[in-house]
């Protein structure tokens, strides 16, 4: 296909819509053909738009498509933050290991110049050099319960094993914290965490067993996940999202539920509002929901919503790349210039004249806008379905319907300009299924996502994610 040169084509119909203009100013146009003319300039301007958005290329950068259904672009890693290495743990509640260190005296009993004795001469300074390694070491911790014959009954009476060792073998909390933290975290192969504990501990467990410690984890877990629905919903703010998740060769969906230090994966087969019925927190949430302009969201009136402001941008993005139009650039500057001024706000709002004078400014684009795009053809009379219309003509509609959502995050400091959040927290689930595939049930499924959700929860709060599991296992999970 030849390459098109927007401006070029934008400015030939411009020049033939002039000189028709003049034509019939001159009265040299009829007015039959005047009518006829204008009609059809008003078709060429709206395929012209629509066919301009279909040559230019959707990204990451000016679209919801993810970086990884892109091509690599090196020049984001000079960006600002791109090598953030994310928050950092407490140091108290990330300890999760015992350190054996020892110094040794390379002592000095004699000059190498003279020969003179120097054992009574004190140091005038040290020079310190220092090795860390690792020792791996195998705990075995055997408890032998007596066993007596009363002389007086003739019964026989038995010692009392700890509550912890039910069976004759058992494995402590911290070999399942091991394995589990392989797998949920770094997304480590069952027949591969198999083949480390067999180095390290010199034992081979079946994967059977590997994932019974995830699915007695999983257990362990749902008075946490209950308390984790109630605090959020007692919270101001949520940020929504959901991404697919392929289970038993179906598509399932797992929906994000964040706010505060609390991330909730919940999973279920459907996308929609079937799905948020079933979860049930948003029908029973009065804050605000944040989410990228979901149907199925804003289907919900009795609680408030804020639009995500990167997806926004994103759209403008390719409108400005795609048809070169001055309101999509004037929006996108308003929004960002918005974004600045409550950053840095110490109330993270705007106050009144700010936020009245915002208003003004979006809804004067919004007008020019309507101006600048091309009218869109009255529906004939007897054809079925919607019209077709540009992204442009979609964005500009859904901006004016939605102004008080879109501009929430400067009325309210709870609301955030991004839904950013609840796409962090979803990132890591996409490279799950990246790695593994699928899931081969939903039960392993579910038990992923409630996991998942807890050690991120605790990682927001600082937590090694080893110590994590270890408090969860013994019921000592901090909600």
């Amino acid at each position: 296909m030849a390459s098109l040169d927007k401006t070029s084509v934008r400015t030939e119909v411009s020049r033939l819509k002039t000189d028709f203009e003049k034509l019939c100013a001159d009265g040299k146009i009829t007015s039959e053909s005047k009518a006829l003319m204008l009609s059809m300039f008003m078709i060429i301007e709206l395929i012209l738009s629509i066919f301009l958005e279909r040559t230019t290329k959707k990204d990451n950068k000016n679209s919801s498509i993810p970086s990884s259904q892109t091509s690599k672009d090196d020049s984001s890693l000079d960006q600002q933050g791109s090598k953030g290495k994310g928050k950092k743990e407490n140091d108290v509640l990330a300890k999760n290991s015992r350190v054996n260190e020892s110094v040794t005296i390379a002592a000095v009993g004699s000059c190498d110049v003279c020969g003179e004795d120097l054992s009574g001469v004190a140091s005038s300074q040290i020079e310190r050099r220092t090795k860390i390694d690792i020792v791996f070491e195998k705990v075995v911790e055997h408890v032998d319960a007596e066993i007596k014959q009363c002389p007086t009954c003739a019964a026989t009476v038995k010692g009392q094993f700890p509550a912890d060792m039910h069976g004759s073998l058992q494995y402590g909390d911290g070999l399942k914290a091991f394995v589990i933290n392989l797998a949920i975290c770094q997304m480590v192969a069952l027949n591969r965490i198999q083949k480390l504990l067999a180095a390290i501990i010199d034992e081979v467990i079946a994967e059977s067993t590997l994932l019974k410690f995830i699915l007695r984890l999983h257990e362990a877990l749902a008075p946490w996940e209950t308390g984790a629905i109630e605090q959020i919903l007692a919270l101001p703010a949520i940020n929504v999202d959901e991404t697919s998740l392929r289970v038993d060769k179906k598509n399932h969906w797992i929906h994000v539920y964040a706010a505060g230090d609390i991330t909730l994966k919940l999973l279920h087969r459907k996308r929609g509002r079937e799905a948020i019925e079933a979860i049930n927190i948003i029908p029973r949430y009065l804050g605000n929901i944040i989410h990228d302009c979901w149907a199925s969201y804003l289907s919900y009136e009795h609680c408030n919503h804020g639009l995500c402001g990167s997806h926004l941008l994103r759209e403008l993005t390719f409108i400005i790349e795609a048809n070169g139009y001055a309101w999509a650039r004037n929006m996108k500057r308003l929004l960002q210039e918005a974004c600045a001024e409550v950053s840095k706000s110490p109330e993270k709002t705007l106050d009144a004249n700010a936020l009245a004078n915002l208003q003004k400014r979006y809804r004067n684009i919004l007008t020019r806008g309507a101006k600048e795009l091309p009218a869109i053809p009255l529906k004939t009379s007897g054809k079925r379905g919607k019209l077709a219309k540009s992204d442009a003509h979609n964005l500009l509609e859904r901006l004016k319907l939605h102004e008080a959502s879109v501009l929430r995050f400067t009325r309210e400091a709870s609301v955030s300009f991004t839904n950013n959040r609840a796409e962090r927290d979803l990132r890591m689930s996409k490279v799950k299924q990246k790695v593994s595939g699928c899931f081969r049930s939903e039960e392993y499924a579910k038990a992923y996502c409630r996991i998942s959700s807890y050690l991120q929860t605790m990682a927001n709060k600082g937590y090694n994610p080893l110590i994590a599991v270890q408090l969860a296992l013994a019921g000592k999970f901090d909600v």
